[in-house]
């Protein structure tokens, strides 16, 4: 079975897994060789995830892996959430996730910047719009910090190397 094969058929049966189970897979990624193969799906749902829903998704997804054997040598299984800060890679993330405060790094510049953070206020079919808070140092103290003002930036999601939730206090 070809590497592409392999990783397409592991991804199914995860996908097939956590939509029995009411969950959105969010990512799949294998790791290390032999023994030390580490299989970690992760998965999101409406409201968050549970450490009852991470292993009830470990069980049902176990169950197809044995089934099906794709994994030939031994491995391990971990199932998680992606976390406060989790990474945003598709359009529905940013969407979903719209008014929340994101980091993002582009490939390229834009406006003579590759990093912004700012609070997702719309997205469209292939772009976000944040608003971006300007900082300015405060010419009394220059640990203090004051707003300048806001702005707002579009950002092709082509562009988009990493992209992360903020954790808000």
């Amino acid at each position: 079975m070809e590497i592409n094969d392999f990783k397409k058929k592991i991804y199914d049966l995860a996908f097939r897994a956590a939509e029995d189970g009411g969950f959105e897979l969010i990512d799949v990624d294998m790791h290390g060789r032999g023994r030390k193969t580490l299989l970690r799906v992760t998965i999101d749902k409406e409201g968050g995830v549970t450490i009852g829903n991470c292993e009830r998704m470990s069980r049902s997804l176990e169950a197809l892996l044995d089934v099906e054997d794709p994994i030939k040598e031994s491995y391990m299984l971990e199932v998680s959430s992606p976390g406060l800060d989790r990474p945003l890679t598709k359009q529905k993330d940013f969407e979903k996730n719209t008014g929340k405060l994101v980091r993002i790094i582009t490939k390229e510049k834009i406006g003579n910047q590759t990093f912004f953070t700012g609070r997702i206020i719309d997205v469209g079919e292939d772009w976000i719009r944040l608003k971006i808070e300007e900082p300015v140092s405060s010419k009394k103290s220059p640990k203090k910090r004051a707003l300048e003002g806001e702005r707002d930036i579009f950002i092709p999601i082509h562009k988009i190397s990493r992209a992360r939730l903020e954790i808000e206090s």
